[in-house]
């Protein structure tokens, strides 16, 4: 047997070795640094921020089915790589609703978002703005129109509307956000009534938060939460004038089941800019909304959080891009939390998704910081993923990149207990 000879070692060469880290003295970008994927930053979030507001951005409607059932989707998808491909320097940019974003991506509306981190809307307009992706206001956001236009005055901003049975007040919505400069509307069609959130109703979920024993208990560990709520701004919103109520409650102050395509018309004639369908979940509403001369649409089961069982948007975008063709910009969302997610959106015919959870769990972790983070980690997972496929534009993926296999164990996830959902194998 061969012998390997040994040394007395040589401190110089054992130091030269040892390259110690620089210690990073901010905690909290420490922390955020440390995060590598969007599920630490959820993790972070859930650390961070009481229970009923952070159950109120992490849950879904009824059995959460829908929710699960989009990520799984994700989740059973195969990529196919090409080979020898330069694939040194990668593009990111797309075009969408008329303009230019950065990266495939954008955030979607959400709404009470200072609840969440007192941030809010601010943190993640200012993020997008520096990032160079589109940010959406929702009508039930916690800033501003004009506030979000300050915090991204030099960016692509978009106002998701809500009809409301007041339709003076959405009128009034869309000549705000058309004078502040907003390019794209975000003309919501998926909430008639609110969803069954069940976490929000077993959490007593109201804005403003009740005051209970379990609240005080829940917040004992959470003291900067509550520090940062009680010392800026109360909440406002951009559209209800009474603000007391559970959730379900004031969404349903808000919105109106006789909305009609009758709607949808005379929003399209009061908005300058681009007009896109938000919510749309099946063939013939996608075929009739292209018809009617809309400039986009988004698929979209509002993440799970209207319909339980909705249809899984990443499934169904294959034949709605088949039939409505390249041309015409059909957009998704539910159920990203990678940046593979997007990638293979993108194959299968997307020109464009959104984050709504991804954006708020680094908001919770830590801010306008933490949204970047959640940024940075989808950007650097979508360009290895490129590289890995070996493409260096989007306009190379196609379908073949990917085949959606048909794995999904439906007794495992909707046999689950939703409040152990997130713990499956991720």
């Amino acid at each position: 047997m061969a012998k390997i000879p040994r040394q007395v070692p040589n401190p110089a060469e054992i130091f030269e070795l040892l390259q110690f880290k620089k210690p990073t003295l901010n905690l909290k970008q420490r922390r955020l640094d440390d995060a590598q994927t969007i599920w630490d930053l959820r993790d972070i979030a859930k650390r961070r921020t009481p229970s009923a507001a952070f159950d109120y951005t992490d849950g879904a409607a009824d059995d959460e089915i829908s929710m699960n059932r989009a990520r799984q989707a994700f989740r059973d998808i195969e990529f196919h790589p090409s080979i020898l491909r330069d694939v040194s320097q990668v593009d990111t940019t797309c075009e969408i609703f008329g303009g230019s974003s950065a990266l495939p991506f954008g955030i979607a509306p959400t709404g009470f978002t200072r609840l969440m981190q007192t941030e809010g809307e601010h943190a993640g307009a200012s993020a997008a703005g520096r990032a160079g992706i589109p940010f959406s206001l929702s009508t039930l956001g916690t800033a501003s129109i004009e506030d979000v236009k300050k915090a991204n005055p030099h960016g692509r901003n978009f106002f998701q509307l809500y009809v409301m049975r007041d339709r003076d007040i959405s009128y009034g919505l869309v000549e705000r956000a058309a004078k502040a400069g907003f390019d794209t509307l975000l003309f919501t069609v998926d909430t008639p009534v609110a969803g069954a959130r069940l976490r929000d109703k077993r959490n007593g979920f109201s804005i403003p938060p009740q005051i209970s024993l379990g609240t005080v208990l829940d917040a004992i560990p959470r003291p900067w939460w509550w520090w940062d709520f009680l010392t800026t701004p109360p909440l406002e919103f951009a559209s209800l004038t009474s603000t007391g109520g559970t959730v379900g409650e004031l969404v349903n102050k808000a919105m109106d089941p006789t909305i009609q395509f009758s709607d949808l018309t005379t929003i399209r004639d009061m908005w300058p800019g681009k007009i896109v369908v938000k919510g749309v979940q099946n063939l013939p509403d996608a075929v009739q909304l292209a018809e009617s001369g809309v400039d986009g649409i988004i698929l979209s089961n509002h993440g799970g959080r209207q319909l339980d069982r909705a249809p899984v948007p990443f499934q169904l975008l294959p034949e709605v891009v088949k039939e409505l063709g390249p041309d015409f910009d059909v957009a998704m969302d539910t159920g990203i939390m990678h940046g593979a997610d997007i990638v293979a959106a993108i194959a299968k015919g997307a020109k464009f998704t959104f984050i709504g959870r991804a954006y708020l769990y680094g908001l919770m972790a830590g801010g306008e910081a933490g949204v970047m983070r959640t940024i940075q980690i989808l950007e650097e997972q979508i360009r290895r993923t490129m590289q890995l496929l070996q493409v260096s534009t989007l306009d190379e993926l196609t379908p073949e990149h990917v085949t959606q296999l048909n794995t999904l164990d439906l007794n495992r996830v909707n046999g689950v207990p939703a409040q152990e959902q997130n713990s499956l194998p991720r």
